[in-house]
């Protein structure tokens, strides 16, 4: 996949009304997703607090309610920007779920957010519990297999009776309606974790929907191992930077460092772990390297790059991570990655800079390649 071609929104027509996709983009193909666009039924001023592309809430547009999107992964942001730059209902918010209005809203659209842990999940319940006026009602999706019986549970505490109205193979869809009690539960508190990195105790601030917030992960720690030891006033890319692993090290060390990362819950912890280390950084909410100017390189680009979007091993997200780092090192710069050993970056970064070589190989494997002259 070119570049050009990963970052191309194309607009989808549905039953609902049309939508705007785009490669990397989450819920366009989820069945969770599209058995709660045919099974709600909104009403009054709605809100969607895991939107995705914005497949259930094309109902409630085509009804001619107000609908505020409340997302926080920047591929989704930029389908629902297109969709909301011609439908002047749709209100699009980049944002965290803990940070929605109190009691402001009729119906709440909720397709639970498992792959990003249970934290997460018990985030988003609580800002729909938030959210949501007394009387309101809740349309909730959710995967059985991914613990969706077991959530439901946690929603009826937080927010009043309710039943599974739909089912779909593993698919299910519950309405609930919100009670006068419980009070709205607090926004969660970020937490801090430390780990001893490339010679320094390094503290990280993580919160829930991070990857790997109870620690930094191996294959951060592998790749941190095989970058070069002197780096101070090389300017480094880190693509994918989570809550700042690769980067916040390297920027203690004096690298120049950017920071480009399309969960904003990831990048708000990024924000403080460098505040609080006094550590000077380019930190960006970008969708691979959306939020770069054309011209922008680099010495080193570095990569532990997502392997799942919504959950899913979509390809057409590596493949662009290595695009965008051969367009963003600079002739006789450096490209390192570490990935899982199944998926091919060898060939792909082959085919980008000509040359490829592999550092380590285990549970884990790191690569290298250097932008020819």
């Amino acid at each position: 996949m070119e570049l050009a071609d990963y970052h191309t929104l194309r607009k989808l027509p549905t039953a609902s009304g049309a939508l705007w996709v785009k490669p990397g983009a989450p819920g366009q193909d989820d069945p969770a997703y599209a058995l709660l666009a045919r099974t709600a039924e909104p009403r009054g001023r709605v809100l969607d607090l895991n939107p995705g592309v914005g497949m259930a809430l094309a109902g409630a547009l085509a009804r001619g309610l107000e609908v505020h999107a409340w997302e926080d992964r920047r591929p989704a942001l930029r389908a629902l920007e297109a969709a909301s730059a011609q439908e002047p209902a749709l209100h699009v918010h980049a944002a965290l779920p803990w940070e929605v209005p109190e009691a402001a809203f009729d119906t709440a659209l909720l397709v639970l957010g498992a792959e990003r842990g249970n934290d997460w999940v018990r985030a988003q319940l609580a800002a729909a519990a938030r959210a949501l006026k007394p009387g309101a009602l809740l349309w909730l999706a959710g995967d059985k297999k991914l613990g969706f019986e077991r959530y439901l549970g946690w929603t009826r505490k937080l927010i009043g009776p309710g039943e599974v109205v739909a089912r779909e193979r593993g698919r299910r869809v519950a309405l609930l309606e919100r009670s006068e009690s419980p009070a709205p539960e607090p926004a969660p508190q970020r937490t801090t974790i430390t780990a001893r990195l490339r010679g320094r105790e390094i503290a990280f601030s993580v919160g829930p929907g991070v990857f790997s917030a109870d620690g930094v992960d191996p294959a951060s720690l592998l790749l941190l191992e095989h970058l070069p030891a002197e780096l101070r006033g090389a300017r480094v890319l880190d693509l994918g930077a989570g809550y700042g692993a690769l980067s916040l090290p390297l920027a203690l060390e004096g690298a120049h460092t950017t920071l480009l990362e399309s969960q904003l819950a990831s990048v708000r912890c990024a924000e403080a772990s460098f505040a609080a280390a006094g550590a000077q950084a380019e930190l960006h909410h970008s969708d691979v390297d959306e939020a770069l100017q054309k011209d922008e390189e680099y010495d080193m680009v570095i990569s532990n790059p997502p392997l799942h979007v919504g959950g899913r091993v979509v390809l057409d997200v590596a493949k662009a991570f290595v695009a965008a780092a051969h367009r963003r090192t600079r002739p006789g710069g450096r490209f390192y990655l570490v990935a899982n050993p199944f998926l091919k970056y060898e060939v792909w970064m082959r085919d980008r800079f000509g040359n490829v070589r592999t550092l380590y190989a285990d549970r884990y494997k790191v690569l290298l390649s250097v932008k020819p002259r």
